[in-house]
């Protein structure tokens, strides 16, 4: 294992080698120097994971090194070295940055006690960061995030089917990703270097939706004043992601069979047969098999386009997923707005957690821009910053109290009532029976008796 690296900068030689013997007695890997440029040059060169060093030095002093310290090694642990008149300036350079300072003189072992603290805390930091790269790696495809055994088996997919051609077609709610599961599929395959093309197929018109896909030539129509190429034509060597596929007309259908099966088309008005070379990977919220059932969905182009078949979950499917997602989302809008650190509480947590998020991660997504961009100084993220409907729907579920089911009673099901009531007072209260009895308009005595009734436990 790797001694520990420490660097001196102090310009007494006789403290400088004092501590440079104690230290290497200790096994430590020490290089000592004179002036905070030496030093600077030497971390340049080197990475260190301590540095010792003295507040008061020749040229530049030990505050202004201190800063370049960090410019040049961030993540390195720094102590400094200080006479009892200048306690005052070690004081301001621990609030600089630095981990602790000594006095001198200092006794040996108070030395290398303070050394050894500053480089657990390094090594702890170093683990902390190796863990959330792992974390990130494990549960992250692409910008696509999720540590649910469901999304763990979608990115499985991705990757095996990402090198063939097949027709994909992803099903799932609106809200869910399926634009960027198609995205990861283009990046995880020989295609990457070409074109990735997106079309909402529900959001053209249907007089112009075929010269957007397969374009048109001059004089096809009128206003088509020159000839345009197709988003199957630019996408070509590409991918091309049919967004709400379910919304095309049959004749459109057709036509995009013909390209599937035959891999070329006609532009509008055109007499040659265009040859492209593309994927084509499908998305719908609605269930087409219905829609085929009901005459509106081609069954032959169902079955063309539903080679291989990925669902992706709802948000309330995959709640463990929430705290990953809501942490990657506080990061991004943070920076995005240049704002302090973030963290949320644990209540405010809690309510993201029963929400059952109708608009999936497109919401939550809005929901924590919002918190963000309302956060308080203190930097915490609460429930009060939320909207009204998750805060309300969190509180009072009609899924979450199972209100006629399992054959429940009337009394069951008003107690269970009650209980989801109380228990959402003394969220909001942090436990606080008082203040969660005056929010409940009952006496304190009467709610301590409900909470003995209806076994509720307070954490």
């Amino acid at each position: 294992m790797t001694a520990p690296s420490v660097l001196i900068i102090d310009d007494e030689e006789i403290m400088r080698d004092v501590i440079a013997r104690l230290l290497k007695r200790a096994e430590y890997d020490v290089e000592a120097v004179t002036a905070g440029e030496i030093g600077l040059q030497l971390l340049e060169e080197r990475e260190f994971d301590l540095v010792l060093l003295d507040l008061m030095l020749p040229g530049m002093g030990g505050l202004a090194t201190l800063d370049k310290i960090f410019e040049a090694q961030p993540d390195v642990q720094v102590v400094m070295i200080t006479a009892y008149a200048s306690i005052e300036n070690a004081v301001t350079a621990t609030k600089a940055g630095a981990f602790d300072f000594v006095t001198k003189p200092f006794k040996n072992d108070e030395l290398l006690l303070v050394v050894k603290n500053a480089l657990q805390k390094r090594q702890l930091e170093q683990e902390n960061r190796r863990l959330r790269e792992t974390l990130r790696k494990r549960y992250r495809f692409e910008n696509i995030i999720g540590k649910n055994e469901q999304m763990q088996r979608i990115f499985d997919l991705i990757a095996q089917i990402g090198p063939r051609r097949s027709t994909v077609m992803i099903s799932g709610e609106s809200g869910t990703g399926k634009e960027l599961i198609a995205k990861a599929i283009h990046n995880n395959s020989p295609r990457a270097e070409g074109q990735f093309l997106a079309v909402n197929c529900g959001t053209i018109p249907f007089d112009l939706l075929e010269s957007e896909l397969f374009g048109h030539v001059k004089g096809a129509f009128t206003g088509a004043n020159s000839s345009k190429k197709g988003l199957f034509e630019v996408a070509d060597d590409g991918t091309l992601f049919l967004d709400e596929v379910g919304t095309l007309p049959l004749d459109t259908q057709a036509k995009l069979l013909r390209v599937i099966q035959e891999r070329e088309f006609r532009r509008v008005g055109g007499l040659e047969n265009v040859r492209i070379d593309v994927r084509i990977l499908a998305a719908t919220n609605s269930d087409l098999k219905e829609a085929v059932e009901q005459g509106s969905f081609r069954e032959d182009l169902y079955y063309r386009l539903n080679v291989i078949n990925i669902r992706i979950p709802p948000l309330r499917e995959r709640k463990d997923d929430i705290p990953l997602l809501a942490e990657h989302f506080i990061q991004r809008f943070r920076e995005e707005n240049a704002s302090q650190p973030l963290t949320m509480d644990q209540a405010a947590l809690r309510v993201l957690m029963e929400y059952d998020w109708p608009g999936n991660v497109r919401e939550l997504e809005n929901v924590i821009e919002r918190a963000v961009v309302l956060a308080p100084e203190s930097g915490v993220i609460t429930e009060d910053l939320f909207p009204r409907e998750v805060l309300e729907s969190s509180s009072l579920s009609l899924e979450a109290l199972k209100i006629g089911q399992n054959g429940a009673s009337l009394k069951e099901q008003v107690q269970e009532f009650e209980k989801s009531l109380i228990t959402a007072a003394l969220r909001k209260t942090d436990g606080n029976q008082k203040q969660a009895a005056e929010i409940l308009r009952v006496n304190p005595t009467t709610l301590n008796e409900k909470l003995k009734r209806l076994n509720i436990k307070i954490s």
